[in-house]
């Protein structure tokens, strides 16, 4: 028997992590191809930073925060045939993940791979979807190229780290200390850079031996927009992830220097995709790389927070100190 109500983590205004509070709700109802999942691990990302601040969630995206989750279904909607009451998932959800319980759609709820946990599996969905969609389907990378990551220690740059590397490119990371870039390494990065003390175009030309990255992953709200083209290989690809709390960031870049280097600068917000958009990721997921899992690809746990304490969580990763993914705990 569920109950009728649950613990959420609510946001009280738009503000810092202070407004983060434990709040009670109904518990959420699947609808025609849904799932309800009893939550034990939910994934922190920066967009859910970016929601806090605002106060209110994207067009259609769900008021609670967290976009993956981990635990077992209790519930099925009506035309739901791969999955039933009792089964372990993880799951990319468009929101509602900072709860007891959250509602996923069928085609993005996702086995537990072989050999995890339900701690690792909570880290997999949206690091793993972004890491994915941007450096293959949208950056296009292939075997052989260069890969620039900004945010190498960051759950998704981790991850493009070892997706690239499982592809065969080659990748180059920057990160903001020391140990990130030694974890950057130890991932596979061909070289790390430490954006506090090295100027990363000369870096990235010397590493690459004049060549210039063929993709950069950029999660730093243009703040690079000259820099990223400089550090370009002729034909490359410019990847932007975060468009900010605000969504407006003003992008100033040479067209002279986009034009000689027949740049393409793009981005994608996998959030507000459409169904079958994702459903085609996780597509080319499991046939690419779920077979990897735990082997080749194993995602980076940074810290595991009480949900009650999501605003301790929020802290820690606008400090910018972590390494990996920040999970927060929800069942035991």
């Amino acid at each position: 028997m569920l109950p009728k109500t649950m613990t959420v983590i609510s946001i009280a205004r738009a503000g810092g992590p202070e407004v983060l509070k434990p709040d009670t709700r109904p518990v959420p109802q699947p609808e025609a191809g849904q799932v309800l999942i009893k939550v034990a691990f939910a994934g922190v990302n920066r967009a859910d930073c970016d929601q806090r601040i605002r106060g209110s969630a994207p067009t259609a995206g769900n008021e609670i925060l967290g976009l993956e989750v981990a635990g077992e279904i209790v519930a099925t909607g009506p035309g739901v045939t791969r999955w039933k009451a009792g089964d372990r998932v993880c799951a990319l959800v468009n929101g509602g993940g900072y709860a007891q319980y959250c509602i996923a759609a069928e085609p993005i709820t996702l086995p537990i791979p072989a050999g995890f946990d339900l701690k690792q599996a909570a880290a997999l969905p949206e690091a793993l979807l972004t890491a994915w969609s941007n450096v293959f389907m949208t950056g296009r990378l292939k075997s052989g190229e260069w890969l620039l990551v900004h945010g190498g220690s960051s759950g998704v740059g981790t991850m493009a780290i070892q997706l690239a590397r499982l592809e065969g490119a080659n990748v180059i990371a920057t990160a903001g200390s020391v140990a990130k870039c030694d974890a950057c390494v130890k991932l596979g990065a061909a070289g790390a850079i430490n954006y506090r003390e090295e100027d990363f175009v000369a870096a990235v030309q010397r590493i690459t031996v004049g060549h210039g990255a063929d993709v950069i992953l950029d999660m730093v709200q243009a703040r690079y927009a000259r820099k990223n083209l400089e550090a370009l290989a002729t034909d490359g690809r410019i990847v932007h992830l975060n468009p900010g709390a605000n969504y407006e960031v003003e992008f100033c870049a040479p067209l002279a220097l986009i034009m000689t280097k027949r740049a393409v600068v793009t981005g994608s917000r996998l959030r507000i995709s459409p169904l079958s958009r994702k459903v085609e990721i996780v597509r080319q997921i499991m046939d690419r790389v779920w077979p990897y899992l735990g082997t080749r690809v194993v995602p980076v746990i940074d810290s595991v927070i009480a949900l009650e304490r999501a605003s301790d969580a929020h802290a820690r990763m606008e400090s910018g100190v972590h390494i990996g993914k920040i999970l927060l705990e929800v069942f035991h």
